[in-house]
């Protein structure tokens, strides 16, 4: 009996401590550690616990740890998660519209990126919504730029090389300029280039630098593709559930983290690129051949995805180019 009455004042002084409505969310992301997207979804998980006094606890597992990439979004659409990050073109083949940051040379610079996510974001949530899910915020990637074992010069150079790809898009670009596409997520990178299983990648210098390309390939081209982004989604239901303070709180930590995001991916660009050329990577500014052969797969490409993108993505570009 004496021990009875233990147990129960131990229960008892655990459930004083905790709040009475606290939560765990588990939220996968396909990004290791260090990648400065983790970083600020760790700073905006901490931003969470502290405005909610613990109430809500977002545990972040990183670099494919919980679900693979392509898994992450359907982890969340099915509630197996309550939150998590991806690569929002990888939703392109569900909608062209999901792809609109990722088509090159469509927004080169930070500025045009953020035209771009304003135009898209109505419709990026009216088609998350579909799918029971809810955009928290969205972060770009620097401006992505082409790695190579050899220097590029022209579009014919790229020809019959093993291509890196991550989403249609890429797939797309590849085809268009002869190289044969393969299919690499983040973490295989390093393996994947060692054993010859590509020859190339389009990527930003954060991947690149986190990847240590300087390992298995020599060139960087500073193409300034384009800026492709990340989102962080959330599972309407799962929102819902929580009480308003808390999806408040959730809501503010979001806004601040995609401000904050925004800055650190500028950053990312200088830093990362200096630590490319520091470690031997050769640095190229590309040739006005190259690029007048890149925008003219870029002009392609967007007249495929006007075609598939239908009303939404004219009602998109319009808004974009105002």
């Amino acid at each position: 009996m004496k021990l009875t009455r233990l147990f129960s004042a131990a229960a008892l002084a655990t459930a004083v401590a905790l709040p009475a409505s606290a939560e765990t969310w588990d939220m996968p992301t396909p990004y290791p550690d260090a990648t400065f997207h983790t970083v600020n979804i760790s700073e905006f998980a901490s931003d969470v616990s502290e405005a909610t006094d613990g109430g809500l606890e977002i545990t972040v597992h990183s670099a494919g740890s919980l679900f693979k990439h392509p898994e992450i979004s359907k982890a969340v659409r099915s509630g197996q998660v309550p939150i998590g990050e991806f690569f929002l073109s990888l939703l392109a083949n569900d909608n062209a519209v999901f792809g609109a940051d990722s088509l090159p040379f469509l927004a080169t610079s930070y500025d045009d990126a953020q035209k771009l996510w304003d135009a898209q974001k109505d419709v990026i949530t009216k088609l998350l919504d579909e799918q029971g899910l809810m955009p928290l915020y969205a972060v770009p990637w620097p401006p992505q730029g082409l790695y190579t074992t050899k220097e590029i010069n022209t579009v014919e150079d790229l020809a019959g090389l093993k291509f890196r790809t991550y989403n249609a898009t890429l797939e797309e670009f590849a085809n268009l300029a002869g190289a044969a596409p393969t299919q690499v997520e983040v973490p295989d990178i390093p393996q994947a280039f060692s054993t010859g299983r590509v020859e190339a990648m389009i990527t930003s210098p954060s991947t690149g630098a986190n990847s240590q390309a300087w390992d298995f390939l020599s060139h960087y081209t500073d193409i300034q593709a384009w800026i492709p982004k990340n989102i962080v989604v959330v599972n309407k239901r799962s929102f819902q559930r929580l009480d308003e303070e808390t999806q408040q709180a959730v809501l503010d930590a979001a806004a601040e983290a995609e401000t904050r995001g925004w800055e650190m991916s500028k950053k990312e660009t200088d830093d990362q690129t200096a630590v490319l050329e520091e470690n031997g990577i050769t640095i190229v500014e590309p040739s006005e051949e190259l690029m007048t052969g890149l925008r003219e797969i870029g002009a392609q490409m967007l007249e495929n995805w006007k075609e598939e993108a239908g009303e939404d993505g004219a009602a998109l570009l319009d808004a974009y180019q105002q």
